[in-house]
């Protein structure tokens, strides 16, 4: 293929190639032609465009296929219009000649298309430049035409609109020709045809103005004409061609000046809607002009003319605009109405005729108020559709008021308004349904009585409307929630009061069951009460009905429909009332057989319509209850479903005589009593009604062959029972389009109604499955149907095999005894009942045993595979697959297969090949790869069944059936991809693109090739890479062909590609492609894109590129934009990657409209978008924000983001933009619709999260968020008002406490503003319980009440943390002039702030804290709950207010601790004891029952309480952590331990109650293994200190009071105290120090893998390289290693002997693992805290003790013997060691312990050898610290611990400073160490003894003396030789005194030294007077950072 990548064809490679590659060849070559001519310079074009002509030119000849030919036209059109023209008048007559040419034969066609098609697109790209030969070419194309088959027809009239779009006004005189060829071919049988001729027409309409004038009427016939038998493409077409038109022809009116100058007949819109309502009234059968003869036909009009012209209706309207709609509306709505008035009675005939009406009517009001209004504009509307509400109930109450309903005037007058005002209903309902909350002010408004004039017409006569009125009060509700409660109420009240009205009982029922539906949709709910009232109602309705005959029906009904919906409330209502709907339902049936006999024989055909609307109604109520109340379904409650059963089937079967006793007023109600009697059954487990499983299959089977049944109703039977794929080969109204709410009707075939709601009342409170529009029942007598082939499957399935035969043979008999259209029937009812059957027996892993039951299986299946129904053919091949699933045998498999090979061979009709083909395809699907000969022969038919020309139905099936072998076979299938592909591809470039279905196919098995292929497409060996050229040069045919579901394809192949190759595929170009689709139809959402499909597929490929490659995407498109192509495309491409980044599972098909309306802001006339895409918005925003916050730093650093905009100014940052995103968020929040208030709070939220740090560079010590007070101030106050939904409440108090807790107010008053409004809330919740809500349930007050706590609670928490940071600042005296800056009153203004509510909050907190508790106890202590409910909820909302209290319990519980602990346990509360229990409830009154028990608990008792209650929530939630858990929960719950541990009373409850201690270790322990994150660790090791101090503490005071109890007893007889008492153990989960071992042990080895012995291989010291570990297990490390040094402490001196080996090893491990060297000789922190703790555990007492003693002073040697052992040079690892931390380690041996321990010989030497070993280190800083070292041991009291270091140590150090001396370094730290070395001699002259010290003093004299300089010397000095004379001096000044004989005798023997001495006294004694303070100070702080260790360790 690379081949054809060059300019001219490469003709010699052409011609080598098979014919299969040479088509590929030329297409390849001209797809990179197109690309290459755009891109080469004229001048190289022209050089070589004669042979390029040439070349294109030949090619005409050898019969492309239609892509090729296509691609050769656009070639020769773009090189005309970059090269010269001369040659292009020779090709257009070259092209013409071959038109004219004679030749008919199949092989010359194509020849003569390309010629065609080279025509059109020469004059769509030259134009004009072609002059008059355009008349010559249009004529001989018009001429060809009239002989031309379909696809001639098909290119020509395209060709032709190419050649009028091209000429423009210039092809004038051609157009009457083009409009007469055209007009013939809008009828065409060809429907693809049709589709051209509306193209062409459209295109000539644009100059043509006889088409919009003159001709106006003929025109509008004409498409009605067309629509009669179209497709969904031509309806589409045609429908565009129809309202462009007339469109064009009011637009014509304003256009003024042009048409008075021409003759141009002028339209009224009146006339343009009459024209439309004609055609929707009567077809195409000509128009009503004077007489009314027309009338008298009956003839119905068709349904797809009606379906055409309602989308003509839409297609004119958003032609016109919103704008015009907003104007036009009154006008549009009356017309619209009036088509389903009574002064058309042709369009309301029959019910079946009225449904689908309305259904158009509503259609065209949803599509263009709906599509084209903005929210005003809707509002608008809603009020006009609201007074013609009024208007029709104004005829209806006139009619009524006269009294005589029998009157003919009066009945048609109700019947006539009462399909408008289902339209009008419906469409407000809709309307509401999507304004959601902004529609508040239309109910508000009470000139327009929105409510009421729904309200009112819940009582009108007839039922529809009734039902619909019920569904919009529904709407409503669901889109204002505050609005049901009242509305509910409402209704019960008439319904109460007007019990005794026929219409008001249904009317209010309908409309209380439609609300209570609504409740599921309305998150807040409604109160608790109401289901006691409609239950008590419903009983009254149901015990009443017998009262008055003329009421029973309806108040049967309306009893049993109440008690169905109060059902959807789910378990926690109904359980209140099972027990009487129980009840209820087994009195509604006789109790035996035997009374039904009685029933029969006693009543009449009244009686038993209403018995049996009562038992439905009953089966309604039960079937609600087992679809919603799951939960409730015990073993026992079924017991109690069981008893009417049986009853219930035996009525079943008497129906049928019952029926012919009393004839037809008992039809519909018996199918009715079927039908919910099947439905139930369908939801019970099949064993419940074991006993009656054959009377109940008999009675199905009998349904499904019943002789009265007249409609084949397939559409809706058999799709659930196909395979979803298959459904693609079918219609494509099977699939989601944008129309399917009116095609739907087309599907069900003429006889059949559409679902509407008055077939099934009980669907008004179901859950709906389309989202908002209204729910779409079927008719009685097809939903049974479909139950009761849904009930055989179960039924046959669970009966035996004998009966099973039976009712098989039966089924085939009654197919064979049957003809024509019913054969049909039974035989479709038959095969749907079988293949439900065989899909539960496969789903159930059931078998089909004997040989009998399969033939018969196998006969219904074999008939129906060969049935002349597609769908029905599509379910038999599917039945036929499962069958073989569920035999489960290879040979019957095989046999299958066999019988459909040897069909496919012999048969030549299309139906039996299509069947079996499919059958084949299901066969793989269902068992997978069969065996490879058997795979071989299936490819070899479906290859040559797919090749199959003469019928496209054969190709699709057989291509389709191909794809699900490829997908199934697998790898089994890679013998076959070369192969397949190249047909594939052949197939591709031949089949018309008139197939489109064909097309489709291809696509799905080119996809299946490229899954198989998978990985394998990116390797780069020659035989892929042809693979891979074929599998794109496929997908660009797929995405050139006219119809979208192939592009669909072509997308769908592209994402695989992308998947599995995605350097191969061209990101820019199909980028750019999938942008054009969406913003090509999102301009008219509902005209250019006709299929949601496409749009979904676009999406779909969309959202992967960005997961994989979003920057390359967003480039793409952004280049796009700038391109100009769309102004909107940045704001798509924003939204499609923002909407990518995270997988969305929401059906995408959603997410189209989202898309389009955000685009449609540049044109539509409304600017504003909805609130919904507004949402959306600020979605994006967040996620935007967080994206931001994974990407890059920058974007949240004001200064940084500055400095790189200066440089590039292209870059940019998030935090430039925090002005808008803060106005972003205040408008969101601010707003009238409620979800875009909580997402405007949200973003706020996120927005004070990110940005609360960022400091203001201009104002330092300030942030860049404190310009915006203001505005989050406003955001928020509007949220507080007294009628704000409690969600909003809700979030609007976390929004403000994150704003306190964020530190960016610090201003009192400032803070102040926001506090009051928590203020507010805090007031509001105090009322508490005893003032309901009205409006919402209880449990969304206490949604509301939790999260005023929550924010007060994180608002107390961070004042408590200011004000204690605040203490220690002031502490440390450091940053003193900053508080007082920022203003140092802050920390503690908002602890005071929160200080003064503190009473109240610490009881309510407390009270929400009992609550949890109890909520949080285990199902099985549920009898303990208090039985009215919590303090803050009530004992029905239990399950929905668990949520909440588990979203805010954590904050509160860290509250309450630090609460509790600022009072230190001490304080009882002023107003606590019995005075004052009322309100609210605190924990202390809580559980105390009545006022019987009225003892009031001490305050001893109620801490302890508290202390358990906080305590218990803590250890219950940390022990069993969830895995939702949040990081908060946990930190806060730490915390609160924390808090509660830092007072002496709790801490002295954990130290008396060791189990406790043991059981928050193991806890904590669990936390540390369970949770990564570092600072839960640490916050869990802080608590664990505490327990251990707490411990340390108990054992502290029980010696105490013991010495002191025991005075002067013996010591020995003391008890022990402490672990380990007299024997030393420690018992694993009965120790308090073993639990804190495991837990430090745990946390080092993870730190420190190589502590664990078993890890490392050997026990004790295994040398590896020491290492620094991160900050984060450095601290980890640290905190274990200080709980490590305190434990010997809790212990006994025997237990100590126990735990010390493991501390000891421990310590020192950490010490040895990272002890590293660093630069300057500091020391790590981990080190520094091993030797801290070391420290503390060689000064512990129990080394002293006399029972431990001597064991310690063993361990103890043992471990120095291990410190000392880490020098030992074991491979190199001791070099990285650091001497000083070791050396550190050894010297805190000999200064901590007792002298016996380090006394030793062996190790007193050893340590020498070291000291030794380290002076001799050249390193300086080692040296100092090791001079440090020595100085603190040689100062140690004891002689027999320092002497033996003196006598080896000290002459080196005197050599050391003698030999400095000598050299008169300048080096600093030399003189340093010379320094140390001064002191650490004159500190061994204070030790020496008498008789030793002269000779000390002389030693060190003439040292000191050396240094130091005379005045000439000193003043040229370098510093630090000034430095060290200073030190010099200043140490003889203090010497000399002191030892005053020895320096007289020194200074006598040496007169050197003395004038030297004077003369720097001399010249130096001002000097020294001025600098002896400030030396002094600098020596002090010197020595401060100097021996820092020493202040540390020693």
């Amino acid at each position: 293929m690379e081949l054809a990548h060059s300019l001219l064809l490469n003709e010699d490679a052409y011609s080598q190639l098979g014919e299969v590659p040479k088509a590929e060849f030329i297409f390849e070559w001209l797809r990179y032609l197109e690309k290459l001519l755009i891109a080469t310079s004229r001048n190289d074009l022209k050089e070589k465009q004669k042979i390029l002509v040439e070349q294109l030119l030949s090619l005409l000849n050898s019969s492309l296929g239609p892509p090729t030919r296509k691609l050769l036209a656009k070639n020769l059109a773009i090189l005309y219009s970059i090269g010269d023209t001369f040659s292009v008048y020779e090709t257009i007559d070259k092209c013409n000649d071959l038109i004219r040419s004679k030749d008919d034969s199949p092989s010359y066609l194509p020849t003569k298309l390309a010629a065609v098609v080279c025509l059109g697109s020469l004059y769509k790209k030259l134009g004009r430049i072609l002059g008059n030969t355009f008349n010559d070419t249009v004529g001989n194309i018009l001429k060809a035409m009239k002989s031309a088959e379909s696809q001639g027809r098909y290119e020509i009239m395209l060709s032709l609109q190419n050649i009028l779009n091209g000429l423009g006004a210039a092809a004038t005189s051609c157009h009457r020709d083009i409009y007469k060829a055209a007009r013939s071919c809008l009828t065409d049988r060809s429907m693809a045809v049709r589709c051209a001729a509306a193209k062409c027409l459209l295109e000539l309409q644009k100059e043509a103005t006889f088409m919009w004038s003159t001709d106006l009427d003929s025109v509008a016939t004409l498409c009605f004409k067309s629509f009669e038998g179209s497709n969904y493409d031509v309806r589409i077409s045609v429908s565009k061609l129809l309202g462009t038109i007339l469109a064009k022809a009011i637009i014509s009116k304003h256009l003024g000046a042009a048409a008075s100058r021409q003759s141009i007949r002028k339209v009224s819109l009146e006339e343009v809607l009459e024209l439309l309502g004609t055609g929707f009234l009567r077809g195409s059968s000509g128009f009503l002009r004077a007489s009314g003869d027309m009338l008298k036909g009956t003839s119905s009009v068709s349904r797809d003319v009606r379906v055409g012209v309602t989308q003509a209706y839409v297609v004119f309207v958003s032609t016109l605009g919103g704008t015009w709609l907003e104007k036009n509306f009154a006008v549009f709505l009356s017309h619209i109405l009036s088509l389903v008035s009574q002064s058309h009675p042709k369009a309301t005939q029959t019910h079946i005729d009225t449904v689908c009406c309305r259904r158009c009517v509503s259609f065209i009001l949803r599509a263009t108020i709906g599509g084209l209004l903005g929210e005003k504009a809707q509002m608008a509307a809603a009020k006009i559709i609201c007074q013609a509400i009024w208007k029709q109930k104004k005829v209806v109450d006139a009619v009524l008021s006269e009294g005589n309903l029998e009157t003919r005037f009066g009945s048609t007058d109700v019947s006539a308004s009462q399909h408008m005002l289902v339209c009008a209903l419906q469409e407000l309902g809709n309307l509401i349904h999507n304004l959601g909350t902004t529609a508040a002010p239309l109910l508000q408004d009470s000139s327009t009585g929105l409510l009421d004039s729904v309200i009112s017409v819940v009582l009108h006569p007839s039922i529809s409307v009734r039902l619909v009125a019920a569904w919009c009060l529904r709407c409503i509700a669901v889109a204002l929630p505050c609005y049901l409660t009242p509305l509910l109420d409402r209704c019960l009240e008439r319904l109460t009061v007007l019990k005794s009205s026929p219409e008001a009982v249904t009317g209010f029922s309908f409309a209380v069951a439609a609300l209570l539906g609504a409740v599921k949709h309305c998150p807040l709910g409604i109160p608790h009460g109401r289901g006691k009232i409609i239950m008590a109602l419903a009983e009254d309705l149901l015990c009443s009905a017998a009262q008055n005959s003329r009421l029973s029906a309806q108040r049967t009904q309306a009893g049993w429909l109440l008690i169905a919906a109060l059902m959807t409330l789910g378990p926690a209502v109904v359980s209140h009332h099972l027990a009487r709907v129980l009840l209820l339902w087994k009195c509604v049936f006789p109790a035996s057989p035997k009374d039904l006999e009685t029933e029969k024989s006693r009543g009449d055909s009244f009686t038993w319509q209403v018995t049996l609307e009562g038992r439905a109604g009953a089966l309604s109520a039960i079937k609600s209850f087992v679809c919603h109340c799951g939960d409730l379904l015990t073993k026992e409650v079924i017991q109690h479903l069981l008893p009417p059963l049986p009853c219930a089937v035996d009525l079943l079967t008497q129906l049928s005589s019952i029926l012919k006793s009393y004839g037809n007023p008992l039809k519909t109600p018996s199918v009715v009593y079927r039908q919910r009697l099947y439905e139930l059954l369908i939801l019970l487990p099949p064993q419940t009604y074991e006993g009656n499983l054959c009377a109940i299959l008999r009675e199905l089977a009998a349904d499904l062959t019943a002789p009265d049944i007249q409609v084949a109703a397939s559409t809706f039977l058999l799709p659930p029972l196909c395979h979803h794929d298959d459904l693609l080969i079918l219609s494509p109204l099977l699939q989601e389009t944008d129309h399917r709410f009116i095609e739907e009707q087309l599907l069900l075939g003429n006889g059949v109604a559409c679902g509407s709601l008055e077939y099934d009342p009980y669907s008004i409170y179901e859950k709906n499955v389309e989202g908002d529009s209204i729910p779409k029942p079927l008719p009685p007598a097809l939903s049974v149907i479909s139950s009761a082939a849904k009930l055989f499957g179960f039924v046959c399935a669970h009966v035996g095999e004998t009966q099973r035969l039976l009712i098989l043979e039966q089924l085939t008999n009654s197919i064979k005894h049957t003809k024509g259209a019913r054969q049909q029937i039974v035989q479709l009812h038959t095969v749907s009942s079988i293949s439900n059957f065989l899909k539960y027996m496969a789903g159930s892993k059931g078998s089909l045993a004997s040989e009998e039951m399969r033939r018969l299986a196998l006969t219904l299946v074999m008939g129906a595979l060969e049935s002349h129904n597609p769908l029905l053919r599509c379910a038999a091949a599917e039945a036929w697959a499962r069958l073989a699933q569920v035999v489960d045998d290879g040979a019957f498999t095989a046999g299958l297969a066999q019988v459909s090979f040897d069909k496919l061979k012999s048969a030549r009709d299309v139906v039996t090949r299509t069947g079996h083909s499919l059958a084949l395809g299901s066969l793989h699907r269902y068992l997978g790869g069969v065996s490879s000969q058997h795979l071989n022969s299936c490819v070899g038919i479906l290859f040559t069944l797919s090749q199959d020309s003469t019928s496209p139905d054969v190709q699709t099936w057989a291509l389709h059936s191909l794809s699900l072998l490829i997908d199934s076979a697998g790898p089994l299938f890679h013998v076959h991809v070369e192969p397949t592909l190249s047909l594939i591809i052949m197939l591709l470039l031949n089949v018309p693109p008139t197939h489109a279905e064909v097309h489709q196919s291809l696509g799905r098995c080119l996809n299946a090739l490229i899954t198989t292929l998978g990985p394998e497409l990116q390797v780069n060996s020659t035989s892929v890479s042809t693979l891979r050229t074929s599998c794109l040069l496929g997908c660009a045919v797929m995405q050139d062909n006219p119809y979208c579901l192939v592009q669909a394809q072509a997308i769908s192949c592209l994402q695989q590609l992308h998947m599995f190759a995605p350097r191969h595929v061209n990101l820019s170009s199909l980028v750019s492609c999938l942008c054009e689709i969406l913003l090509d139809n999102s301009v008219l959402v509902n005209l250019c894109s006709p299929y949601l499909l496409l749009r979904r597929a676009v999406l779909a490929c969309l959202r992967q590129l960005v997961q994989r490659e979003a920057a390359e995407v967003s480039e793409h498109a952004v280049m796009l934009a700038n391109e100009g192509r769309q102004e909107s495309t940045p704001d798509f491409a924003a939204v499609s990657c923002v909407d990518t980044m995270q997988e969305e599972e929401g059906d995408k098909g959603d997410d189209a409209p989202v898309l389009t309306t955000r685009n449609d802001e540049k044109s539509h006339p409304f600017i504003n978008p909805r609130w919904g895409t507004r949402v959306f918005a600020a979605e994006c925003v967040c996620r935007i924000i967080n994206q931001c916050e994974n990407a890059n730093s920058m974007h949240f650093d004001i200064a940084l983001a500055q400095e790189m905009k200066k440089r590039d100014s292209r870059s940019d940052f998030l935090v430039l933009h925090l002005a808008d995103l803060i106005r972003m968020a205040f408008m969101a929040a601010t707003d009238h619709s409620d979800q875009l208030r909580l997402s405007g709070l949200e973003t706020l939220l996120v927005i004070i999260r990110r940005f609360a740090a960022i400091p203001e560079p201009e104002f330092p010590g300030h942030v860049i968020l404190e310009q915006y007070q203001a505005n989050v101030g406003a955001a928020l106050r509007p949220a507080f008002t007294s009628e704000t939904p409690p969600d909003v409440i809700a979030k609007a108090c976390q929004v403000c406490s994150a704003w306190i807790a964020s530190g960016v107010v610090s201003d009192i008053n400032d803070l102040r503003r926001v506090h009051q409004l928590l203020l507010s809330s805090l007031t509001k919740i105090q009322a508490g319980k005893e003032v309901p809500s009205h409006l919402y349930s209880e449990s969304a007050s206490t949604m509301e009440i939790l999260a005023v706590l929550k924010a007060w609670a994180e608002v107390y928490i961070i004042a408590v943390q200011r004000h204690k940071n605040h203490k220690q600042t002031l502490k440390t005296g450091t940053c003193l002039e900053d508080s007082v800056k920022s203003g140092s009153h802050s920390p503690d203004g908002l602890l005071d702030l929160v200080c003064t509510d503190l009473g109240t909050l610490s009881r309510l907190w407390l009270a929400a804290l009992q609550d949890y508790a109890l909520l949080s106890l285990p199902s099985e202590f549920a009898a303990q709950l208090p039985a009215e409910g919590g303090t803050f909820y009530t004992a029905e909302t239990t399950e929905n207010a668990k949520l909440h209290y588990y979203n805010s319990w954590a904050l509160i519980l860290h509250a309450t601790a630090l609460w509790l602990t600022s009072t230190g346990f001490v304080v009882a509360d002023p107003d606590e004891g019995a005075s004052n229990l009322s309100r609210p409830v605190t924990p202390t009154s809580m559980c105390q029952g009545s006022s019987s028990r009225a003892a009031v608990k001490s305050p001893e008792e109620i801490y302890t309480d508290r202390f358990h209650l906080i305590l218990g929530i803590s250890v219950e939630f940390l022990c069993s952590l969830r895995s939702d858990a949040t990081m908060e929960s946990i930190t806060a719950c730490l915390h609160a331990l924390q808090a509660l541990l830092d007072v002496p009373w709790p801490r002295s409850k954990i130290g008396t109650d060791q189990d406790l201690g043991i059981e928050l270790l193991n806890v904590l322990h669990r936390v540390i293994l369970t949770r990564e994150s570092p600072s839960i660790q640490l916050a869990s090791l802080e608590v664990v200190r505490q327990i251990i101090c707490a411990a340390q503490e108990h054992v502290k005071e029980k010696r105490r009071s013991a010495e002191v109890d025991d005075g002067a007893a013996e010591k020995e007889t003391l008890p022990e105290f402490g672990e380990g008492k007299d024997t030393g153990g420690l018992v694993p989960g009965k120790s308090l120090v073993f639990a804190a071992l495991e837990l430090c042990v745990c946390i080092l080895v993870r730190q420190l893998p190589e502590l664990n012995p078993k890890l490392t291989g050997t026990p004790g010291v295994k040398a590896t390289k020491p290492q620094i570990l991160s900050e984060e297990g450095s601290r980890l490390v640290s905190a274990s290693l200080v709980i490590l040094s305190e434990l010997p402490a809790v212990c006994s001196p025997e237990g100590s002997i126990s735990i010390l080996p493991t501390i000891l090893y421990l310590t020192v491990g950490v010490l040895r693992e990272t002890a590293v060297k660093l630069p300057g000789g500091q020391l790590s922190s981990t080190v520094a805290a091993s030797l801290q703790a070391l420290k503390g555990i060689l000064s512990s007492p129990m080394a002293r003790a006399e029972k431990s003693h001597t064991a310690w002073t063993d361990l103890l040697r043992s471990a120095l013997t291990t410190v000392l052992d880490c020098w030992e040079p074991v491979s190199g690892a001791h070099e990285d060691l650091d001497e000083v931390s070791l050396l550190t380690a050894i010297t805190i041996f000999i200064l901590t312990t007792s002298p016996e321990v380090t006394t030793i010989p062996c190790l007193q030497n050893r340590c020498i050898e070291k000291f030794k070993a380290t002076l001799k280190i050249k390193d300086t800083v080692v040296q100092i610290k090791t001079y440090q070292l020595l100085h603190s041991i040689f100062q140690y009291p004891n002689p027999a611990v320092s002497y033996p270091y003196i006598y080896s140590l000290a002459s080196s150090i005197v050599e050391k400073l003698q030999e400095i001396d000598k050299r008169k370094t300048e080096d600093i730290t030399e003189l340093q160490i010379f320094q140390e070395g001064i002191k650490i001699l004159e500190a061994l002259v204070t030790i020496a003894e008498e008789q030793h010290r002269s000779q000390l003093v002389a030693c060190l004299l003439p040292i000191l003396i050396s240094f130091l300089l005379d005045e000439n010397a000193l003043t040229s000095a370098p510093s630090v030789m000034r430095n060290l004379h200073d030190f010099a001096l200043q140490n003889l000044m203090q010497f000399g005194p002191q030892y005053s004989s020895v320096f007289k005798n020194i200074m006598a023997s040496s007169p050197a030294l003395k004038a030297r001495l004077e003369t720097a006294i001399k010249g130096n004694q001002e000097s020294v007077k001025v600098k002896l303070p400030s030396s002094k100070h600098t020596k002090h702080s010197g020595k401060n950072s100097s021996i820092q260790l020493k202040t540390n360790f020693f």
